[in-house]
């Protein structure tokens, strides 16, 4: 049952009376919730009692975030009350966001107010494909490393009832450990240090505290910076007991990404990923999400190439030893198609079905490719298919 008080006159106004503050109510306000006068929230004003009561599921959580408590229904919180989503998923509260030590060396976006990446601007708009040297070569090496090894800690907790802002903090902090600043914190001011995705997220979801669900499929999403390099890489894991249907299509994602894999070598045109990827989905019945792609990465967060991972793109160059790029295929069960979630970061699929990922970093080699993040088992399989 909701409850809401009833509105005071407020007796001193502003020059200029405010907007009611209910969605797509612009009328004049001069009344004003008691309880956020009580505790000290400024503004809160509404031009009735009607649209106070219209409101009140969504404002009244104002009231327990000012006064520090968590203890909000999760069926209540909705940041956007007129939003139409396009399946079952609902976004929670989210922590603040996690500080590093002074010690540890940021790439240029993690000082920048806007988070944006200064050094990816400049060389925006070039198709031109960095080789690496030796030295660089081992950079990424490293990083690599380092960043499988964190996506490996996230993974141990990626369980029922856990939230997926506990598996960003134990990211957070195995970045730390590691002397590694997570890259995707603040970069254009993303709020979290690594992406968690469910269910019907595409990618890119922002860690929240959800718990994660019997039946779930949650990607995680890691990149560190260690020593100015970065190293990319993702996995979707089985939360609990997961429909078959859904295990296929997580197993069939890795697929892809393992043929595309199979064609890197030098002299090899960075379209044809693509190409094998949409015919492995398409023969499962299943679609390639054309918005993101596979990118360079070296120094770079993100640069040339572009690797889309559908059929017939226009994706420009030839592979030669010393390039470095990801491959990061999405599939999902039903449309490619995607729609953003008003926080401007969250993609999910436009018919509400689930999709899944997998993400390697690649160096191209003299006779074929080195997978610079490869899991650490005998064989490099993932968790499903862990052979060691």
């Amino acid at each position: 049952m909701l409850y809401y008080r009833v509105l005071i006159i407020v007796t001193t106004m502003p020059q200029t009376p405010p907007a009611c503050e209910t969605p797509g109510c612009t009328a004049p306000a001069n009344l004003q919730c008691p309880t956020c006068l009580k505790i000290g929230i400024k503004g809160s004003y509404f031009c009735t009692q009607d649209c106070f009561k219209s409101s009140w599921k969504a404002h009244k959580i104002l009231h327990q975030l000012a006064k520090g408590t968590n203890q909000i229904d999760s069926e209540e919180y909705n940041p956007w009350p007129y939003y139409q989503f396009s399946g079952k998923l609902r976004p929670a509260l989210r922590e603040v966001v996690r500080k590093l030590p002074n010690t540890i060396a940021r790439p240029d976006y993690a000082v920048h107010p806007t988070g944006v990446p200064l050094s990816e601007q400049a060389v925006r708009g070039s198709a031109q494909i960095k080789v690496l040297d030796d030295e660089e070569i081992e950079g990424m090496r490293v990083a690599c490393k380092l960043g499988r090894e964190v996506l490996d800690e996230a993974a141990k907790a990626c369980d029922v009832g856990v939230t997926t802002a506990e598996i960003d903090k134990i990211v957070h902090e195995a970045c730390i450990e590691r002397d590694c600043y997570p890259s995707p914190l603040n970069y254009y001011q993303f709020p979290a240090s690594c992406c968690t995705s469910v269910n019907e997220v595409i990618c890119h979801g922002i860690p929240d505290k959800r718990p994660l669900e019997d039946g779930d499929i949650c990607n995680v999403d890691v990149t560190v910076y260690h020593n100015g390099f970065h190293g990319d890489l993702n996995e979707t894991f089985l939360v609990g007991n997961v429909k078959p249907e859904i295990k296929k299509l997580v197993e069939v994602t890795y697929e892809c990404l393992c043929k595309a894999i199979n064609i890197v070598r030098p002299g090899e045109k960075y379209r044809e990923i693509g190409n094998i990827i949409q015919k492995h989905a398409q023969a499962n019945g299943l679609s390639v999400v054309r918005s993101y792609c596979g990118h360079g990465i070296h120094r770079l967060f993100h640069t040339a190439p572009n690797i889309p991972h559908y059929a017939k793109n226009k994706a420009v160059g030839v592979m030669k030893p010393g390039h470095c790029f990801t491959i990061e295929p999405m599939i999902s069960q039903g449309t490619w198609r995607d729609v953003m979630w008003p926080d401007n970061w969250t993609a999910v699929t436009a018919d509400g079905l689930w999709s899944a990922q997998f993400e390697q970093t690649l160096l191209v080699t003299e006779t074929g490719c080195d997978i610079l993040t490869k899991r650490f088992t005998n064989d490099g399989s993932p968790w499903f298919m862990d052979r060691s």
